[in-house]
């Protein structure tokens, strides 16, 4: 079993780019462990100068990489994912240690996440275009696709590996180079990914990691460098529309997989029991820190008070808190200090407006960034947290009376991410599927991510697909060439 400290000596704390490189001027910042707030390692704080040295390195082997075999590409690829799978438990202590995510957790993270490297090493040989000959029989008509051109990747800290994976795999199997820039409160797991890039046969300069403090500062030069062809994002929609607006300028392709506020909606035929098991992986998965996670609870009027006890029961039942490297722990704390403040103050807002705390409902104290597994029932229409993205481990339950309020409840958001429908009708569950407004619906189950799946969302959760066969498009280019 590998050691806390022998993990954390292992990882690249340097800027990566063909290597383990010094920022400039030396500066470094802190990475802290959620559990008790302590520093874990200091790692290089890049300046602005050191990404465009990135994008220069980018620039500089793109036309070789493009021009690499699909084949040798994927090879590569399918190395990497070899490789984090060996490495398993030294990615997912890693990833407990700057996270707080419980150790199984980190431990499926590994598994999702290395998922990419396979599903598009596999989809590096399938780009393909078309050939016909034009309708009006005056030529033919030839469709390529090429690689986009060097990308630039700003990911989230709530999935280290995953969000990284999720968007180097296709870019790479594009035959893209692609510069990361991971949240500051998680580079680790990044830069440990790159070293076992370069380890699996990954040329220098195709793949680099810039660490930073300054994240505006840092990436604006290369957003306003004519040179960089794409920018991928996983975060706030705050933060994406500014991007967006950013990246306008060279109107850069964009993929932006923004906030959520996914609904959860129970049906008076549904299966109550699997219902709450869904609700438990729904709610709980990554201590509720994921945009995919269920931000309201929707229940019909004639079960919401059965629905409500079962799923209190097993959450005081099954879930323990602590710190997320001890074995015991299925509930691991919170990213930082200020996300407590906003979880905490979402559920006083609730519970000041007439909410019913049923468990929970109430931060420990003490070192590290603890909030308990919390349900709340009768929630008034006026509170926040039917509006804002808790991401947290708290479930608000209201009740509903028709079909169609309880779709109308479910649509009434900005946000179009996923939403949950538990039922035994399948002609509802169709019906309901297809009325809501989100890129993804979970019919009958709790978790949906897969990487063979495409993932994303409408309205102000953001465009773009990443994973499936959409994934990789998100890469390339389409070109027509007229022919004779």
């Amino acid at each position: 079993m590998v050691s806390e400290r022998e993990v954390l000596e292992s990882v690249p704390t340097r800027l990566w780019i063909g290597g383990p490189v010094a920022a400039t001027g030396g500066a470094t910042f802190p990475v802290r462990d959620p559990a008790t707030g302590e520093v874990l390692a200091e790692v290089a704080d890049a300046a602005p100068e050191d990404a465009v040295r990135a994008l220069d390195a980018a620039v500089a082997v793109q036309a070789e990489w493009a021009a690499t075999p699909a084949r040798a590409r994927a090879e590569i690829l399918r190395a990497v994912y070899e490789r984090i799978i060996e490495r398993t438990e030294e990615f997912a202590l890693l990833m407990t240690l700057e996270m707080g995510k419980a150790l199984p957790e980190s431990r499926n993270e590994v598994r999702y996440g290395a998922e990419f490297f396979r599903w598009f090493s596999e989809e590096a040989v399938r780009v393909h275009g078309r050939y016909l000959h034009a309708p009006s029989g005056t030529g033919r008509i030839m469709v390529h696709k090429q690689p986009v051109g060097p990308c630039l990747a700003i990911t989230p800290w709530n999935f280290p590996l995953a969000m990284g994976t999720r968007k180097v795999g296709p870019a790479l199997a594009a035959g893209c180079t692609m510069i990361v820039k991971p949240a500051g409160e998680t580079p680790l797991t990044m830069l440990l990914l790159a070293q076992l890039c370069q380890e699996a046969g990954l040329p220098d300069g195709v793949l680099s990691v810039i660490t930073t403090s300054r994240s505006g500062a840092v990436t604006g030069p290369l957003l306003n460098d004519p040179r960089l062809r794409k920018l991928t994002f996983t975060g706030s929609t705050e933060v994406g529309r500014k991007l967006v607006a950013q990246s306008a300028h060279g109107l850069l392709r964009t993929s932006m997989e923004l906030g959520g506020n996914a609904p959860f909606v129970v049906f008076d035929d549904a299966d109550i029991d699997a219902a709450v098991e869904g609700a438990l992986l729904a709610k709980l998965r990554n201590g509720g820190e994921a945009c995919t996670a269920a931000n309201r609870f929707h229940v019909h009027e004639s079960v919401r008070e059965e629905f409500t006890a079962k799923l209190v029961d097993a959450m005081a039942s099954t879930v323990t808190m602590g710190p997320g490297a001890d074995p015991a722990t299925t509930l691991g704390p919170l990213i930082n200090e200020q996300q407590l403040d906003i979880v905490t103050e979402l559920v006083e807002d609730a519970v000041s407006a007439g909410a019913r705390v049923r468990l929970g409902g109430k931060a420990p104290g003490g070192p590290g960034w603890f909030y308990p597994a919390t349900v709340l029932s009768e929630v008034p229409p006026q509170a926040r947290i039917l509006r804002e993205e808790v991401f947290g481990p708290v479930a608000p339950i209201i009740g509903f009376e028709t079909e169609a309020e309880g779709l109308s409840a479910a649509n009434d958001t900005e946000f179009g991410l996923v939403s949950y429908v538990y039922t035994r009708d399948l002609d509802r569950a169709l019906r309901i599927a297809e009325g809501l407004e989100s890129g993804m619906v979970g019919v009958n189950r709790g978790v949906i991510s897969d990487p063979a799946a495409p993932f994303g969302g409408v309205k102000a959760s953001g465009f773009g697909r990443e994973g499936g066969i959409e994934g990789i498009e998100e890469y390339l280019s389409t070109k027509y060439i007229a022919l004779t």
